[in-house]
């Protein structure tokens, strides 16, 4: 049977990557006019919405960054006093991640850009449109991260 390359679901994996692609060169360039670079403001934001007191290797699972690549900038971010490390109670070898107050401060000045670019490029889109989009991404998410289970079990 011929596969039907007109198929939206055909084109749907292609088009998003292409789409998400853009989307982050539109991002990172309008952070860095704000003096922000993604190695600075994606771990603060991660921190932030995700809860922080997080260990390194989640925060690097999070960011998509590899341990060793994130080690180094959780030292510039401490250096900056964005972020604490701190003992893990439940294992004292093991460092958790989190935000000073100085860092949130940053993490909200991070936001303020960020909603504003995303603003401008949800530009067009209903609030109901966005809303679809968003709950077609969490079927999306979740079969994903069922796939991803079903591998590695």
């Amino acid at each position: 049977m011929a596969q039907d390359d007109s198929s939206p679901k055909t084109l749907f994996g292609f088009q998003f990557i292409q789409l998400s692609r853009r989307w982050r060169k539109v991002i990172h360039a309008e952070i860095a006019r704000a003096g922000l670079t993604d190695a600075t403001w994606a771990p603060l934001v991660h921190l932030e919405a995700d809860g922080d007191g997080i260990s390194q290797t989640e925060l690097a699972e999070r960011v998509a960054l590899d341990t060793s690549t994130l080690v180094r900038l959780l030292d510039i971010l401490a250096e900056r006093g964005l972020i604490e490390r701190r003992v893990n109670p439940q294992d004292r070898r093991a460092r958790l991640i989190v935000l000073t107050p100085q860092g949130r401060t940053e993490v909200q000045r991070i936001k303020r850009h960020l909603s504003a670019v995303e603003a401008e490029l949800l530009t067009g889109l209903s609030e109901a449109d966005v809303t679809a989009l968003l709950a077609g991404f969490a079927k999306i998410s979740a079969r994903v991260e069922a796939t991803l289970e079903q591998k590695s079990s």
